[in-house]
Parts: C-alpha cells; sequence; structure tokens
C-alpha cells in the first residue's frame, strides 16, 4: 500500500524542505507560497502542471540548433557543442525563459531528468557526440513525468527497454561491439548490476557460493543477457527513429529484415531467474532469419525477466530513496528503511505499471518525507543530504533569483554563464556529465559513504569561496547579488531593522533546520539551531555595534549597511548547515 501521507499545511520549514529537494532550489516568495499548501496541493503544482517543451539549444556560430539538422563547417565542433549541450541542460535547471508561476515545476521536472540521468549513466568522454548525449536527455524528459502519460507503456520499466538501443548507451557500454559469435558483455552486466536488479541490500548481503554468483544473479545470467542484447550498432546519422518515442535510437546489423549480427539462438538463464529461456518469437523472424522486430521483443523480454524478480523495483525504489529523501550508511538502518519504507515504495512501484512518478510523488508527500524520526534529530531527513555541487549552486543562484541571459537573444552570454556554473560544479567536485565510471555519481550509489563524499578537506573551503564569491562585492567574479538589496526587498522594515528578527527569518529560509529558534541558551532547542550559532550570526552582523545602534542605522539608511550584511550572508551560506538539504 502507498506510505501514508501527511495531510497538515505544510509550513515554511516543511515547504522548505520539499522544494530543496524536489526542485534546484527557491526563491523567498515561492517558499512561503508553498507554506500554504498541503503535501497534496505542491505535488500537484510541482508534478502535474503542464509545462512546454524546452527551447531547442542554438549553436552560436549559427543561431540554430545543431542536433537536428546536418553537420557541415557552419557549425562548432562536436566537442563545443557537448559543453553547449550540458549547458543547455542548466538553463533547463534553471528554468531560463520560463515564466515565474511555471519556473518551480519546471525545475522540478528537469530533476526528475537529472534522476534518470544520474541512474542511467552517461560519461561525456567515452559518448564523446553531442546528438547522442542530447537525444537520451530527451528521452529521460519524455519518460521523466510518466503518470501523465495515458500509455501505460511510457514506464520505467520500458525506459530499460529504450535506454537498451540508446545510441549514447550503445557507445558507453560498448554495445555496438557486442555481436553474434563475439559477444560483449559490458552493457548486460552493468544492466544487471546497475540499472535494473542491481546487487542487494549493501552491508547485508550473503557470502557468494563461488566464483560468477553475484547474489542476484550469475556470470550465466550475463552471458545470456549479452547474447539477447547482440547485434546493434551505432547510428551516428540519426535517422533510425523509435516508432514509440520519435527519437533517434541505434540501429540493427544486416538490416530491418535480416539481423545478421543477433544471436537467435535460444538463451538460458540461471535458477536466479528460474532458469527461464528467452527464444526469438518465430511470428516476428524473417523465416529462420532474426528481424529487428524480433530482436527488440527479445530484449523485452528479458527485460520483463529482470522485472519479475521484486528485487529489482526494490533496488530502483532505493535510487529514488536515497536520492530524494536519505542514504543510510550502516546495515541496520538500512534494513530498517527497506522493510517499512523501501517495501511500500516497491509495492506502488509495481501496481503503477512500474511507472516511477507515482512512487515519488507518493513519497513527497509522506509522512516519512517530513517527519522522518519524529524529534529524534539522530535520524531526522530534515537536512539529512549534503547537498550536491549542483544543488548547491544552482539553489544558491535560484535562492537569489539570478536570472541567466536569454539564450535565444544572448547565446554568447547564456553559454559563458553557464559555462561558468560548470566550471564551478567541477572546482567542488561533480564534473558534470563526467562521472567517474559507468555507476555514475559515486554519491548516489556508494555505499556506505554516498553523499558524504561531496564533503572533503579539498573541497569544502572551495563550497566556502563559492558564497563568498555570490555574496561578497569585492569578490564579484561571473554572479554577484547585492544582499541589501535582497533584505529591503524580501523583508519588511520592521524586521530588516531588528537584528534577531533578521537572523532568524534569515536562517528559516536558507538552513534546513531553523524552527523554535532563541538566542537564550536557557531555552535552546537541542533539534534545532543552538543559541550560541544565533549569536555568532547576529555578531557578524553587528560588527562592533550594538543591536540598538543596527535599528538606528538601517532606519538611516546608512552607507555601509551592504557589508555589514554581507559578513552576516557570508557566515550563515558558510556555515555546515546550508551545506544540508
Amino acid at each position: 500500500m502507498p506510505l501514508p501521507e501527511f495531510t497538515g499545511t505544510l509550513g515554511l520549514k516543511r515547504a522548505a524542505h520539499l522544494l530543496r529537494r524536489a526542485t534546484f532550489g527557491a526563491t523567498k516568495n515561492q517558499i512561503d507560497a508553498y507554506a500554504a499548501l498541503t503535501p497534496a496541493a505542491a505535488i500537484t503544482q510541482l508534478f502535474r502542471t503542464a509545462l512546454p517543451d524546452p527551447v531547442l539549444p542554438p549553436d552560436p556560430e549559427t543561431g540554430l540548433p545543431w542536433f537536428n539538422t546536418p553537420e557541415s563547417d557552419a557549425n562548432s565542433d562536436d566537442g563545443d557543442l557537448q559543453n553547449f549541450f550540458k549547458s543547455w541542460f542548466i538553463g533547463q535547471m534553471m528554468s531560463e525563459g520560463i515564466s515565474p508561476d511555471l519556473s518551480l515545476a519546471y525545475s522540478a521536472r528537469e530533476k526528475l531528468v537529472f534522476f534518470l540521468h544520474s541512474h542511467f549513466t552517461c560519461i561525456q568522454s567515452k559518448v564523446s557526440n553531442s546528438r547522442a548525449m542530447y537525444f537520451q536527455n530527451q528521452l529521460f524528459r519524455l519518460f521523466s513525468r510518466d503518470a501523465l502519460n495515458p500509455l501505460p507503456e511510457v514506464n520505467f520499466k520500458e525506459l530499460t527497454v529504450k535506454v537498451s538501443i540508446d545510441n549514447a548507451m550503445l557507445r558507453l557500454l560498448d554495445g555496438n561491439l557486442n555481436v553474434k559469435g563475439s559477444p560483449n558483455e559490458n552493457y548486460a552486466r552493468e544492466l544487471l548490476e546497475l540499472y535494473s536488479i542491481g546487487r542487494g541490500l549493501e552491508g547485508t548481503l550473503p557470502s557468494p557460493s563461488g566464483p560468477g554468483d553475484y547474489i542476484l544473479f550469475t556470470e550465466q545470467d550475463v552471458q545470456a543477457a549479452a547474447k539477447v542484447l547482440s547485434g546493434w550498432e551505432l547510428d551516428d546519422d540519426f535517422v533510425t527513429l523509435d516508432a514509440d518515442t520519435n527519437l533517434p535510437r541505434g540501429r540493427i546489423r544486416g538490416g530491418t529484415m535480416n539481423a545478421s549480427a543477433h544471436d537467435n539462438d535460444p538463451k538460458s538463464f540461471s535458477a536466479r531467474f528460474n532458469n527461464a529461456v528467452i527464444r526469438a518469437d518465430a511470428t516476428l523472424m524473417n523465416g529462420g532469419n532474426a528481424t529487428e522486430a524480433s530482436a527488440i521483443d527479445e530484449i523485452r523480454q528479458l527485460i520483463d525477466l529482470i522485472y519479475s524478480r521484486p528485487e529489482t523495483a526494490k533496488n530502483i525504489c532505493w535510487k529514488i530513496y536515497r536520492f530524494f529523501v536519505y542514504a543510510p550508511h550502516t546495515p541496520d538502518a538500512s534494513i530498517a528503511i527497506d522493510s517499512a519504507i523501501i517495501s511500500e515504495m516497491a509495492n506502488t512501484f509495481a501496481a503503477s505499471g512500474y511507472k516511477i512518478q507515482p512512487v515519488i510523488e507518493n513519497l513527497l508527500r509522506s509522512q516519512h518525507f517530513y517527519e522522518a524520526g519524529a524529534g529524534d534529530v539522530k535520524d531526522d531527513n530534515f537536512g539529512g543530504i549534503i547537498k550536491s555541487p549542483l544543488d548547491l549552486v544552482l539553489g544558491t543562484l535560484r535562492a537569489f533569483s539570478i536570472q541567466l541571459p536569454s539564450m535565444t537573444t544572448q547565446t554568447d552570454a547564456f553559454y559563458e554563464k553557464t559555462s561558468g556554473i560548470q566550471d564551478a560544479l567541477a572546482d567542488l567536485g561533480m564534473n558534470f556529465y563526467e562521472p567517474y565510471d559507468v555507476a555514475g555519481y559515486e554519491c548516489y550509489h556508494q555505499y556506505p559513504i554516498y553523499h558524504r563524499a561531496w564533503i572533503t578537506p579539498n573541497y569544502l573551503p572551495r563550497r566556502y569561496e563559492f558564497v563568498r564569491n555570490v555574496v561578497t562585492a569585492a569578490n564579484a567574479q561571473m554572479f554577484s547579488v547585492n544582499v541589501y538589496t535582497y533584505v529591503t526587498t524580501n523583508f519588511a522594515n520592521a524586521t530588516a531593522s531588528d537584528a534577531r528578527a533578521l537572523v532568524m527569518e534569515l536562517a528559516k529560509y536558507f538552513l534546513p533546520i531553523a524552527d523554535n529558534l532563541s538566542f537564550d541558551d536557557a531555552t535552546d532547542d537541542a533539534a534545532s539551531l543552538t543559541a550560541r550559532r544565533l549569536n555568532y550570526f547576529k555578531s557578524r552582523l553587528l560588527q562592533q555595534f550594538d543591536e540598538a545602534y543596527w535599528t538606528t542605522r538601517w532606519n538611516e539608511g546608512a552607507i555601509d549597511l551592504r557589508d555589514q550584511l554581507e559578513f552576516l550572508f557570508n557566515a550563515l551560506l558558510q556555515s555546515p548547515e546550508y551545506q544540508l538539504a
């Protein structure tokens, strides 16, 4: 059954929590608006709002989209186009060019697209083709809001079929080298280990029975799956269109009516899959020859077989849970969540026909998402994830309403700014579209450290430096905010002129755990920010002045108020708490 849902009004803390996790960041006004909603209403706005398709990415050399036009000498080098694609995707996450009333829903969709990218990996240096990267991204976008599509075949399981013959995936894991008589097992192995049934619940698994035993599948299953997946090649012209998605995909070797490189023999799987055998459908064959249709049908049989195992749904739901909620770091914590939460998510996943949107929506409406340990700070979901560089950088820019230049009318400036974002991500430890290996960015999958890997002695000071460059006028680089203007725009004069009130209000919007705040140690709430932390923030604002003098200086409009506010924002946003989502 679905997870029990939280039915009350969100309020400020829960609204900020939801928007940190479900989007790439929100402004104060957006958080305020969502604070008045129930989770059901908020999720409907985020995930059920009709959205426009993205504006196509232009090549600055021609001013025209490049992915759907023939290559020519007029186009930029494809290496540049690959980086333009990544910049374009970042622009989508920032809702560039989107009306304010759709901005959050648009960002929520792009977060789903990024989740799919974090699961079905793409490595730019291996794929090395801007069109392949773009069309895979479009495939993810098409399947990201699968609950809105009335067709039952638009679901995560079917996406796994489509990805298996996607040009970018064929290139990444050498599917284009997998032919009859000389199977390449790279994709088959990762399909089982990473993208579907997985490795089981890490830290709780029994020892393998021997070589070739991977607990949930065996070497025999890898070999059989590789034969099922044989016979495909890259379509570098991107003219082979999938009949369901109308997006380019790989093509079958030999021809649609004679798939000569596909292994047409029966494929026998191990006892882990009940000794199943996958055979070509005779009605789809051309005499005794495999066809494109029969080869695709075999892949669909393979995916059906993998999804027939309950561990597959649970593995996918664990990926969703770690991305949106929390990554437990001990076997005991994992077992408790697996039993109470993941099992129910998997039931919802299966009952929905393997659509992921209903699973994510139920999770983001659930009591568990908002309450977790019900007052026990040790397993509270608020602030339970270390922000990825993507969430830190984009979330900071969006919080301050920093806008990108128009991609269509200021193309060069748009790519310059978004290239700067790519550089910032790399500086913080995230090489966008260049994860370390085919398992993807390790912080989403690597037991037991998970998201803790984002913080290292090198990367933490760089996070602080990024904030300093954004909020300090003297350090202004590619992005800069006037914090005095931000405060006067977003907070009433009565709040801004009161040092304590201003510190507390800013903490509520920028930090994940900021309720029941007090500057008095005697009334400190151990589950929130300590009085000592609040007083430190206040001292950074006041500098050598007292609170009464701050009020006087604010009301008089003293010329150095921005300087004092920069001290406060640097203290607040360079705090350990701001690194948490």
